[in-house]
């Protein structure tokens, strides 16, 4: 097991600057000394520092919720899990929630964090909370969605079919699955 690097041998950022912005991305040049002397220029996607979360509701013990959503990325349909941004305030669990209702039109009297995971940390600063919902009941909120998301059931005990899906496929969505996985085991 390896251990984590001291702070001490982080490299210096000598300076940092936005070199691109859209209305959801940012494109940050750093310029940084590491400890040997070495100058480099990296470019990383600044996040919001807020976070996400990614919700794995249980409608109950044998069967999981998943949505179909558009992906611009892959201008595709994609089976997932809900998620979105932490709003500035929230908790993790409140923004779980929150983000239950407006995607699922349910929300949760019980949530259990798996794990925070990072996406590509050599370009992107954003973390998503990967958060276990249970005890659902009803409950619908407005999402900023531009269409109604369709709402999947899916049998828990089924990973493996989940994973061979042509429209299941983005990697924190199967992280988390083999996160829940695990976590049913214990």
């Amino acid at each position: 097991m390896s251990k984590p690097t001291n702070e001490k041998n982080l490299p210096t950022i000598k300076a940092t600057r936005t070199v691109a912005k859209s209305r959801f991305f940012k494109v940050e040049e750093v310029d940084l000394e590491f400890s040997n002397g070495a100058t480099r220029v990296f470019e990383r996607m600044g996040g919001s520092g807020r976070g996400a979360v990614m919700i794995l509701p249980l409608l109950n013990q044998d069967t999981l919720l998943l949505i179909r959503e558009y992906a611009a990325g892959t201008h595709t349909y994609q089976l997932g899990f809900p998620k979105g941004l932490i709003d500035p305030g929230e908790t993790p669990e409140e923004a779980a929630n929150r983000e239950l209702q407006e995607e699922v039109g349910y929300a949760a009297k019980r949530f259990e964090s798996l794990q925070m995971v990072q996406m590509a940390p050599t370009f992107f600063n954003a973390s998503m909370h990967i958060i276990i919902a249970q005890d659902l009941y009803l409950s619908s909120l407005e999402g900023d969605e531009p269409e109604p998301l369709e709402v999947v059931e899916w049998p828990v005990n089924n990973v493996d079919d989940l994973l061979s899906q042509a429209d299941f496929k983005e990697a924190r969505g199967v992280a988390a699955l083999l996160l829940l996985d695990r976590w049913r085991r214990r």
